[in-house]
């Protein structure tokens, strides 16, 4: 469904204690091998292949994550869908091409590096079957994504003072897994 990456009740953030640690050696073996700085010359790797990409977890809660991570990791999932009030309130950024992230299991560990392809801001009426089919979801028709979407929006959106409608505004994003590849799983 959508992400939550700084969601007020806490599901769907980074959890606390070790989860810089494990980040970081996530990220060292998904940097080398998703070719994002697979040499380092004798210089280092520079700045933009030390710093770790922001974490996330699909949905609001474990069961949802692990469901969504899932997808994502068999190749059905290659799109999510946020609503902009969800980043307003939050204060995070919009998605940008070529934006890197790590998505998180339901349990908090990270699983998957994926790469921004396309971002597009629509209202939820406006979603067109191509991207309803692109979240994998149910039976990835434009019917069942708004039928789910709905009842999740109608659920989650009251946390950050809103309510759900037709023209609400939401943040199309396509992506591209870059790790792990077929070869490390």
């Amino acid at each position: 469904m959508t992400e939550t990456p700084s969601d007020p009740s806490g599901a769907g953030s980074a959890p606390e204690g070790d989860a810089p640690d494990e980040l970081a050696v996530f990220w060292e073996a998904a940097r080398s091998r998703s070719k994002r700085n697979p040499v380092p010359t004798w210089t280092g790797p520079g700045v933009p292949g030390t710093l770790v990409p922001p974490a996330f977890a699909f949905g609001d809660d474990p069961v949802l994550a692990d469901a969504l991570l899932e997808l994502v990791l068999a190749g059905v999932k290659t799109a999510t869908s946020t609503a902009l009030v969800e980043l307003e309130s939050s204060g995070e950024p919009m998605p940008v091409v070529g934006d890197l992230s790590i998505v998180l299991d339901g349990g908090g560990h990270p699983r998957a590096l994926l790469r921004t392809t396309s971002v597009r801001l629509v209202r939820f009426a406006d979603v067109d079957a191509e991207h309803a089919a692109a979240e994998g979801e149910d039976d990835r028709t434009l019917e069942s994504w708004r039928r789910e979407h709905e009842r999740y929006w109608r659920r989650v959106l009251p946390r950050f003072g809103a309510e759900f409608s037709p023209d609400l505004e939401l943040v199309l994003e396509r992506f591209e897994l870059r790790f792990p590849t077929a070869w490390d799983r």
